[in-house]
Order: structure tokens, then C-alpha cells, then sequence
């Protein structure tokens, strides 16, 4: 079957199974109420409609997530595509043009990458794609064996996540080239620490994947979450943060990392060295973690606030960037990088097997993606959270002094930047924030069936 056969007989096969699961709601529900005033009833029948209602919609999600059509994304010959802090042309020879020199600093000119668009790719394909699985163990207290239709924030936290330990431990420079054979020990080294990441997010709960959907999940029952409830960016910043610092405990990989999360689009310098410097009792020693920043952020309203866009790209400029994790209303999406107006993505709403990663030589190939995808940033919801990683003490000093420079709308009479950095601790400060977001931010879950609407794509 051809690809464009299978885009016009999914919809209406998608359609059959999602209301047969409907169906079976409604039926649990009546039963329910037939037991209410029914005491014979026997109480186990609504628990077993519940579990095929969840088989029925994992089914249906499973089936919408797990067909996908080839995408083809255009870039523009005559702009610089812009990955996490480097920057790549199809035209060698010309230079950066004046508007996005104004937007950019001379250490960030400096990462102009020379590969051209050939060197986007590989940059593009060596990030982590980390999506929904299906027969994994059964989260715990619910019936759920995959993430579909529910866990693509928690998915493009962990890309974010992910991200950071590559730089942490691999370095930014790192790439996976597949078809190379790894026969120096440089490289066998690069691919057992590239395995090892992945094992960490692995689909299971055991401890020896402390980044896992289940470990996430757990963490989460303690803000009063469950399997299947959706999570903002904001929400998995904090749970990020938390499993981070439970891996520290119990792993020495992690033990010169840490994570922190901005309060009320504010960073505290000082909480943040507090975070990185390690102490035995009132002794500060002369060591220091390597800290990822994470900062949950409101641009606007209902919709983004187009004044933010200029900041928002700037931010993806930065070498210390990590990614944002947001999407557009009810759609997660990580993003990595932009060209002009539109920003490049990887999206975590592709159903994929489970992976048994114990096994050596298990398979690189679903770990990363291939396919660019585009999205218009007008369409970006306004909830999300911004990621830095930070290896050193001087990378922290630089990268605070240079991110101050994109945090202001261009000409704008007055400042609102996007987040504030404070002086001193959290603690220490008795007055209102200037800046506040809400408890929760953007409740992403089911999304429209129109998957690829913010794509140029054609049909290969």
C-alpha cells in the first residue's frame, strides 16, 4: 500500500476503533450505575470493561502514531540554519547577512559550521528522538503498556534531558555516524557512553534507568499525577529536576550534575552555585557540578506574543542551549533550532516498539531521526520551558552575561524581558516577583489527527 492509500485509510480505520473505545465508556458507565442500585452486580465487571477500554484506546493510539508518511522539509538556500549554538549555510561563501549579525554575538559568528547543510543533517540526526513506545512493563497502578496519546511532554523532556547528557558526557561535538565501523578505542568508548545515555531512558522500571516514562511517572504521583494525565513543560521541568537529583544518589555518573529550575521567570545566581558548589558542613570544597538550567516561561496570552520570537531564536543561537520544550496547543514538540521564521523540531508522536537496550548490539536506529520537521513559530503555544547546560563555573559566568543580551523584545519602549536573573538567594528576597507564570501550563494530550498541518511536506 502506497502513502498516499494509507493517509486516506487511516482516518476513517482511526475513527472505527476510536468510538468502538467510546462505546465501551459509555456501556462501563451505565453499568456503573446499574451496580449503584443493583448490590448483586458484581463490582469487578466495570474494573474489566475498564482495562479493554484502555487496551481498545491504546489500540487506537497506537494505530494513529504508528503509520507515518515520508516528510520532505525545504530549507532555504539563501539562510542560515541555526542547531543548539551552531550555525550551517547552503551558501559557503556568502556571510552571515546584516539582520542576523544584528541578532548574533562574535563568539556565536565564530560557530559558523563550514559542512554546509550536509553538516546540519548529521548534526540534526546524531540528537536523540525519543518517542512513544508500546509493550513496555505496566505502569505502576494503571493498566497503561505505552505512553501513546499522553506522554509526549514527558518524551520531549526527556530529549531535552537527553541533550544535556550528551554534552555532558560526549561533548557537543559528538556525532553518530552509523555506517562508520568503530575501530579505534576512541570510538568504541563514544558508542558504549551513546548506548549507556539511552539505557538510562529505557522503557522500565528498573534503577539503572532512572530517567524512564516510569520513573517520571512515579515522581509525578507526588504532585497528585497518574499515568495517562497530561503535563505541562513546566511540570516536567520539576520532575526532570527530581530525577536528576534521585540518579546522584544512587549513581556516581551523575554525581557532578545538577538541575535547576527557574522560580517565577527568575534565576537566582546564588541558588544556582549553591546547587553546583559541593559542601561538607559549612566547608565549601574546590569542587563544582555541571548544572542545567531550566526556565519555565509565559510568552503571552491565549497565543504567543509575536515580540518574543526575535529573543526565543536568539536563544537558539547560544552554545549553552539545550532545546525548549513546548510545541503548538496540545501538541509537545522539542525543539532544537530555526531557520527565518520557522523552528526545527523533533517530535515525539511517532509509536515505536520497545527496545530491549540489554541486548549489546540492540539497534541505534530508533533512538534518531532523520526527517527535519518545520514549524511556523507563530504557531508555538506560549508555555514552555527554556534549557541551558553550563559544564563549568566560567561557562555559567559567560553564559549569564551573554543570555542577558536576548531577553528584551527588540525596540520596545519598555522591558519585559522573557526571564530575570537575580542576585542572592531565592530565599532572601521578601517582595512579589516581577514576573509570574501559572501553575500549570499548557494541557497537552490528544491532538488533532492532522499531524503534519504545520509542514511543507510532500508525499515521497
Amino acid at each position: 500500500m502506497n502513502a498516499e492509500a494509507i493517509a486516506s485509510f487511516k482516518p476513517g480505520l482511526l475513527s472505527g476503533v476510536r468510538k468502538l473505545a467510546n462505546n465501551l465508556g459509555q456501556s462501563q458507565s451505565q453499568t456503573q450505575n446499574n451496580s449503584a442500585r443493583n448490590p448483586t452486580t458484581s463490582a469487578e465487571e466495570p474494573e474489566s470493561d475498564g482495562k479493554v477500554k484502555t487496551k481498545l484506546m491504546s489500540m487506537w493510539n497506537n494505530m494513529k502514531y504508528g503509520w507515518t508518511v515520508k516528510v520532505k522539509t525545504n530549507f532555504s538556500k539563501d539562510s542560515p540554519v541555526w542547531l543548539l549554538g551552531r550555525c550551517y549555510h547552503r551558501k559557503l561563501e556568502d556571510t552571515l547577512d546584516d539582520t542576523t549579525a544584528i541578532a548574533c554575538s562574535e563568539d556565536m559568528i565564530g560557530v559558523m559550521d563550514w559542512e554546509g547543510i550536509e553538516g546540519f543533517r548529521l548534526d540534526f540526526q546524531s540528537r536523540l528522538w525519543l518517542t512513544y513506545r508500546r509493550e513496555f512493563p505496566i505502569l505502576n497502578g494503571s493498566n497503561f503498556t505505552t505512553d501513546c496519546g499522553w506522554g509526549c511532554m514527558l518524551r520531549s523532556g526527556q530529549m531535552l534531558l537527553a541533550q544535556a547528557l550528551v554534552c555532558h558526557f560526549l561533548g557537543r561535538d559528538w556525532r553518530w555516524r552509523p555506517e562508520e565501523p568503530i575501530n579505534t578505542g576512541a570510538l568504541d568508548r563514544s558508542d558504549r557512553m551513546h548506548r549507556a545515555i539511552i539505557k538510562w531512558f529505557a522503557d522500565t522500571p528498573s534503577p539503572v534507568s532512572p530517567f524512564s516514562i516510569h520513573t517520571l511517572v512515579r515522581l509525578g504521583e507526588d504532585s497528585g499525577k497518574k499515568a495517562g494525565d497530561w503535563y505541562g513543560p513546566g511540570s516536567v521541568a520539576h520532575l526532570l529536576r527530581m530525577a536528576v537529583k534521585a540518579a546522584a544518589r544512587d549513581n556516581d555518573e551523575f554525581e557532578k550534575l545538577c538541575v535547576y529550575v527557574a522560580q517565577d521567570c527568575a534565576v537566582y545566581i546564588q541558588d544556582v552555585v549553591d546547587e553546583c558548589q559541593k559542601t561538607e558542613g559549612e566547608e565549601t570544597l574546590d569542587s563544582w557540578k555541571s548544572v542545567i538550567i531550566l526556565v519555565p516561561v509565559r510568552l503571552g496570552g491565549e497565543k504567543m506574543n509575536s515580540i518574543y520570537a526575535p529573543c526565543l531564536t536568539s536563544l537558539l543561537t547560544l552554545r549553552h542551549c539545550i532545546g525548549i520544550i513546548g510545541g503548538r496547543p496540545r501538541h509537545s514538540l522539542y525543539f532544537v533550532g530555526y531557520q527565518d521564521d520557522k523552528l526545527i523540531h523533533l517530535d515525539p508522536h511517532y509509536c515505536q516498539e520497545r527496545v530491549d537496550v540489554w541486548n549489546r548490539t540492540f539497534p541505534l536506529s530508533s533512538f534518531h531521526c532523520r526527517s527535519p520537521r518545520k514549524m511556523n513559530l507563530s504557531k508555538m503555544d506560549p508555555s514552555c520551558s527554556i534549557g541551558f547546560y553550563c559544564k563549568t563555573r566560567e561557562d555559567l559566568d559567560f553564559f549569564v552575561k551573554e543570555v542577558k543580551k536576548f531577553l528584551v523584545p527588540p525596540n520596545q519602549k519598555c522591558e519585559y524581558p522573557m526571564f530575570v536573573f537575580c542576585e542572592g538567594r531565592s530565599r532572601d528576597e521578601v517582595h512579589m516577583p516581577r514576573l509570574s507564570i501559572p501553575d500549570d501550563d499548557i494541557a497537552v494530550g490528544f491532538e488533532s489527527d492532522n499531524d503534519l498541518e504545520c509542514e511543507e511536506f510532500e508525499i515521497l
